[in-house]
């Protein structure tokens, strides 16, 4: 290779470095702002002259706030640009901060931590950027990277927070947060590019408030019930509301065009696997910090406790944060090697198995802070490979909104283990020096708790390995990478009256059958797929009920692209007759599931005759009811090539 070729042949891989390493650096300052805080709650109420209740408030708020923002910043990322939303989250966290380092009231703090907590929308944003301009061979290390912010940032911030308080004044934590902001502000409008995979549309205001409603009313019904009293009216109000909001809010995205979470991609199997493997995992991972730190600062008359300060915990919380930036490359080349299935699956045993160890052998601080960080080198390959198993297993298009919602499901697994930590804690305890604090047996359960749900997970993870969906061939990163010649591609599907299909699903293919990108149709009908470039590419358009087509056509930005039309409405037909062979005509025709819900009915033509519009695919039951009270009744297992259905009546029922 010439030396010319090769500076060519390193220009990318440099960009791909300085994109990876400015994404992470944004996703470690956005974890620490969640964490910088904690070690400081005991002293915030004589520092603010306040209660240790609305000292609370200052890590509650961005707790908040970073659940609300992240589905909706993810969402219009995938409208709007990527780039463009995360320079908006990134802006609105460092006025958070700039906000703080100014200020003395309560209030003003509260709300400067708000702001703050929009920035925790930058970590699947900044996947969905990864998945856009990172080479394939690239991108699992850079989504694991990415992931290991989170916990980088999380066991970062507690000994960076006591150094902090030690030495200088308290505000220098927002000082420092907002002036290293406005460093990565400047390098994120300097290196990343604005991807050209974005959908446009209308944004979903009344989901997006819905959404928000919803989760804010169920985490401050986790974060706060041991505060408040887990039967008192204002917690169980808070959680009905939230609950009640969810099933409102359901059905009406649904029906919504651009839906802020498309719901129909969330209930696919795959989807929605991951995301159940995500909220154990977020359990799972969040118990080892809680332990930990209590196993860390107990006094040494509880039995079990180390009696460190806040500092000294914190210093020891750092191999954790190791762990994770240490085994993002592990993780990566597992997940390149075997499949990121493999690698949720080992990860999720690793924690389980590390969960039950911690039962027995957490009698030192070595011990401690050994099965700590197993824990951690199991989350850490747990939590690299799930970015990829969404990418996946969704659209191009909805990458940033998928990941959102994933993280989303995690905060609300960790928000579950914090109330469920307490809750032991508070139940289980024991009388030490005259205090009573969390006692040993207390600690074992959540070990145990923690231990199952990680089982959980993995058992989660078993179907995934023969599914499609998360087979290499299904990878379609990359399809954005060459940014100044992507494109977004909008159409509709409709059926011969020009009504919309709202269950088509479009798929498209280069012409050697290599997948591109797919989309599930909104209610309207209308869907969006991400093209590298504009050229011909196999349209392969489906839906239940109908007979699917497939098209070689001309995609590109100037094309406008007709509506897809399915003609063919399947059915499901057949021929009634009686013991003598004589048609069964005016006879009621019910179909039923297995499962006893109510499908079809209709009644037999002059010739015994009957068709309905076929069902998806499963096993059914035909019930005939004729006129002369003759029934009969046939199981029916409805597929793409058995359609037909035909029965011979019984004798009359007298």
């Amino acid at each position: 290779m010439s030396a010319t070729a090769a500076v060519i042949a390193e220009e990318p891989r440099r960009r791909a470095g300085l994109i990876v390493t400015t994404l992470a650096l944004c996703g470690i300052v956005v974890s620490l702002q969640q964490t910088l805080m904690l070690p400081l709650l005991p002293e915030l109420p004589a520092i603010l002259d306040t209660s240790a209740d609305s000292a609370s408030w200052l890590v509650t708020a961005t707790l908040l706030t970073g659940a609300v923002a992240t589905p909706t910043v993810s969402r219009l990322a995938d409208m709007y640009g990527k780039r463009r939303m995360m320079v908006v989250a990134l802006a609105v966290s460092v006025l958070g901060s700039l906000v703080g380092a100014f200020s003395q009231a309560v209030p003003v703090l509260i709300g400067a931590r708000a702001l703050q907590g929009v920035g925790m929308a930058l970590i699947p944003v900044g996947i969905a950027i990864m998945r856009d301009e990172l080479p394939r061979e690239r991108l699992p290390l850079g989504v694991a990277l990415m992931s290991a912010t989170l916990a980088i940032g999380a066991g970062a911030g507690p000994p960076l927070s006591g150094v902090i308080y030690e030495h200088l004044d308290w505000h220098a934590i927002f000082w420092l947060t907002g002036l290293v902001g406005v460093a990565l502000l400047v390098a994120v409008l300097a290196v990343l590019p604005e991807s050209q995979v974005v959908t446009g549309g209308v944004f979903d205001t009344r989901g997006a408030v819905l959404l928000s409603a919803a989760v804010t009313a169920l985490l401050l019904t986790l974060s706060k019930a041991t505060q408040w009293g887990w039967t008192s009216p204002l917690t169980l109000g808070l959680a009905a509301s939230g609950l009640l909001l969810l099933a409102v809010w359901a059905p009406l995205e649904l029906r919504t065009p651009s839906p802020l979470v498309d719901l129909r991609v969330a209930a696919r199997r795959g989807v929605l696997l991951v995301n159940v493997a995500s909220l154990l995992a977020g359990f799972a991972m969040f118990v080892n910090m809680l332990l930990t730190t209590l196993f860390l600062q107990m006094p040494l008359s509880s039995g079990y406790g180390l009696g460190l300060d806040a500092v000294e915990t914190g210093l020891w919380m750092v191999p954790n944060a190791a762990a994770f930036g240490l085994m993002a490359p592990i993780s990566a080349r597992l997940t390149r090697q075997f499949g990121p299935v493999t690698t949720l699956l080992a990860g999720a045993a690793v924690m389980s198995a590390s969960y039950a160890g911690r039962v027995l052998l957490s009698d030192n601080l070595t011990q401690v802070v050994l099965g700590s960080v197993a824990v951690s080198i199991g989350t850490a390959l747990a939590y690299g490979a799930m970015p990829t198993l969404i990418m996946r297993a969704v659209p191009v298009t909805e990458t940033a909104s998928a990941n959102g919602l994933n993280v989303l499901i995690r905060s609300i697994g960790t928000s579950t283990a914090s109330a469920t930590t307490a809750a032991v804690t508070s139940a289980w305890v024991v009388t030490a020096s005259a205090d009573s604090v969390p006692s040993l047996a207390g600690l074992h359960l959540m070990f145990w708790a923690a231990s199952v749900t990680a089982f959980c997970a993995a058992v989660v993870a078993v179907p995934m390995l023969r599914m499609r969906d998360f087979a290499e061939e299904a990878d379609r990163s990359g399809t954005g990478r060459a940014s100044r010649t992507a494109t977004v591609v909008r159409g509709r599907v409709l059926d011969a009256e020009a009504d919309p299909i709202r269950t088509a699903v479009v798929t498209v293919l280069n012409p050697d059958g290599t997948p591109v990108d797919w989309a599930q149709a909104d209610s309207m009908g209308q869907f969006a797929v991400a093209i590298p470039r504009a050229a011909e590419y196999l349209v392969v358009t489906t839906a239940d009920g109908w007979r699917p087509r497939s098209r070689i056509m001309m995609l590109g930005e100037a094309v406008a692209l007709p509506p897809l039309v399915l003609r063919e409405r399947l059915t499901l037909a057949g021929t009634i007759t009686d013991a003598k062979g004589r048609p069964a005509s005016n006879a009621l025709v019910v179909l039923t599931r297995q499962s006893g819900e109510a499908v079809d009915s209709i009644r037999t033509d002059h010739e015994g005759r009957y068709e309905i519009p076929r069902p998806t695919n499963g096993r059914y039951v035909l019930t005939i009811v004729a006129l002369d009270g003759s029934i009969g009744a046939r199981t029916v297992t409805v597929w793409e090539a058995a359609r037909s259905a035909d029965l011979v009546l019984g004798t009359p029922i007298l």
